[in-house]
């Protein structure tokens, strides 16, 4: 199964336990394949040096568990060729769109309200951290 996240289900992985936690962990393990593109990893670098995020690791000695490159490491890379005007909303989120079709994967895990309101995409669903673990754990 090929799964594209979005930038905050990164975010919640790399400093909390929890479902975004556990999809990663699945994609470590090599249980699911984690599709990303350099634009997606690039976007994640940058909300990990926003100054709010480096006060909350600071203020409550959170440890990152998963740097960039170790989520780089981890993943797929592919390079979009299409360019997609999906999100009207918010045209910054076409980028997990295009990389979830150049990837070919099942799901995009979101918590973005922009993408979760498409709800599928050409045949790939876009759902919740909650609602995929839930599909995977009826697969086993």
């Amino acid at each position: 199964m090929k799964i594209t996240v979005d930038t905050n289900v990164l975010i919640t992985a790399t400093f909390w336990n929890g479902d975004s936690n556990i999809i990663i962990g699945k994609a470590e393990k090599k249980e699911i394949e984690l599709v990303l593109s350099m634009e997606i990893l690039k976007e994640f670098s940058k909300v990990l040096a926003y100054k709010e995020i480096q006060d909350k690791i600071r203020n409550k000695n959170l440890e990152m568990k998963r740097t960039v490159e170790k989520v780089a490491a981890i993943s797929t890379i592919v390079e979009p060729t299409q360019r997609f005007a999906v999100v009207k909303e918010d045209s910054d989120d076409n980028k997990f769109i295009e990389c979830a079709k150049a990837g070919n994967v099942d799901f995009i895990i979101s918590k973005d309200n922009h993408l979760l309101k498409i709800k599928e995409f050409e045949g790939i669903k876009i759902i919740t951290s909650k609602e995929f673990l839930k599909i995977i754990k009826c697969q086993q």
